[in-house]
């Protein structure tokens, strides 16, 4: 299978602090791919030089044959890549309807399609986004990403700090996703037993560096508790 994403020898820093020394992972069309690793591993920088919010200082970024290295941010997102980031960051002023609206793209996501994957969003379309709870704030955070249309869906710690019942609903969605549109993702989350429902593949990082890479059902629970700490 081609691969839609690949990452080879990933390195940056923030300041004179390097923060990754080494990154590689690839994701193939319509494969879910879990980031993971404990926290300050590099996680969230990674995702942050593939969308262009950070430059890096070494090695490839591959999307669709595009060199992402060389595009701003605004270019990298065009080419379909869907940022659900860490911490929500919704348009606090703007209702549900006018975040969906702001980032609308041509394709099979519109209003209808993403209403359809998250019921509540129907309920509040006049609400304010700072009036929702934070199960509903992320809900709308990848509502809106999908309305970009992108080919590689990414997913910051969608599920972080949420409640029982509003992560099992997120997780039956990314499923959905997975099962139902083919669509490529990227997820970052901690929870094994919730990734091994909807990821292919996995790749671990170790103070900025890919330790572990290969099939998610066979991350085994001593390695896990390793590299993981669960």
């Amino acid at each position: 299978m081609s691969a839609l994403l690949e990452i080879a020898g990933l390195q940056a820093a923030y300041g004179h602090s390097q923060t990754l020394f080494g990154v590689d992972l690839r994701i193939a069309e319509g494969e879910v791919l879990a980031l993971m690793g404990r926290n300050g591993m590099g996680k969230t920088t990674t995702i942050r030089c593939l969308t262009r919010l950070l430059p890096a200082t070494h090695g490839t970024i591959r999307f669709d044959g595009h060199d992402l290295r060389v595009l701003p941010a605004h270019r990298a997102a065009r080419l379909g890549l869907g940022l659900v980031p860490e911490g929500r960051r919704c348009f606090a002023p703007l209702t549900v309807s006018e975040n969906l609206l702001a980032a609308a793209r041509p394709g099979p996501w519109d209003r209808a399609a993403v209403e359809a994957l998250f019921p509540r969003l129907a309920e509040r379309r006049g609400q304010v986004a700072a009036s929702l709870s934070g199960g509903e704030q992320q809900m709308l955070a990848i509502a809106r990403a999908l309305m970009t249309n992108p080919r590689l869906l990414i997913l910051d710690e969608a599920t972080e700090g949420l409640a029982p019942i509003i992560r099992t609903e997120i997780w039956s969605a990314i499923a959905r996703l997975k099962r139902d549109t083919g669509m490529s993702i990227l997820v970052v989350d901690k929870s094994l037993r919730e990734l091994s429902g909807v990821a292919d593949r996995c790749v671990v990082l170790e103070r900025g560096r890919s330790v572990w890479t290969g099939q998610i059902d066979a991350l085994d629970s001593a390695t896990a508790a390793q590299l993981l700490g669960v």
